[in-house]
């Protein structure tokens, strides 16, 4: 008795199991998200909806103040008269995570003259824990920003991430807005574009 009670409960949950299977989705890729931050392709890393991607060259940046991990507010007017390069990441991206230690090669070389300013979409990230985790791994020199209400992410209208603004020494936007992962190299170009 008990044998056909097991057989049939065996039965039934395979049954189950090939039914499950049958129903999925063919293309397994539908809840995947790419985060290349090439807009054209479906699916890219979106943080925030509102308006299209990015402000204008020759507008004004819009002045901001973000505090860092350990409370120290910062205030993107106090760099009104240097070069500074505003980041958007996430410790989640893999891009970002991609061009990190590109950002910190830079820093280390030309902090004099540019000001790196990484701000962390804190609000679409998992736990605060992850940001620090991430930063503490690598070490990183520059100055690292978080945007708990994605405030900031807003006003810049980061579409995907990462994205970053270049802000002339006049803090105006100075070239279009560079979405996806930078190199080191690309970065050294724009150190020379903006002035």
């Amino acid at each position: 008795m008990y044998k056909k009670i097991i057989g049939t409960t065996l039965l039934i949950v395979l049954i189950g199991i090939v039914i499950y299977n049958g129903i999925k989705p063919e293309d397994s890729s539908v809840n995947e998200v790419d985060v290349t931050g090439d807009t054209s392709v479906n699916g890219t890393a979106i943080v925030s909806p509102n308006g299209s991607q990015g402000l204008k060259v020759g507008e004004k940046a819009i002045d901001f103040t973000l505090e860092t991990l350990d409370g120290k507010k910062v205030t993107l007017s106090d760099y009104l008269g240097k070069k500074v390069f505003i980041n958007f990441w996430a410790s989640w991206c893999g891009p970002c995570r991609v061009e990190m230690p590109d950002m910190e090669k830079f820093n280390q070389e030309f902090n004099e003259e540019v000001i790196v300013l990484a701000i962390n979409a804190t609000g679409s990230e998992f736990r605060l824990k992850d940001v620090e985790n991430f930063l503490d791994q690598g070490n990183f020199s520059f100055t690292t920003l978080l945007d708990p209400g994605d405030e900031i992410t807003e006003k810049y209208r980061i579409v995907n991430i990462p994205t970053t603004y270049f802000i002339g020494t006049d803090g105006t936007i100075q070239e279009k807005p560079h979405s996806g992962p930078m190199t080191y190299e690309f970065m050294v170009e724009m150190k020379d574009k903006i002035n």
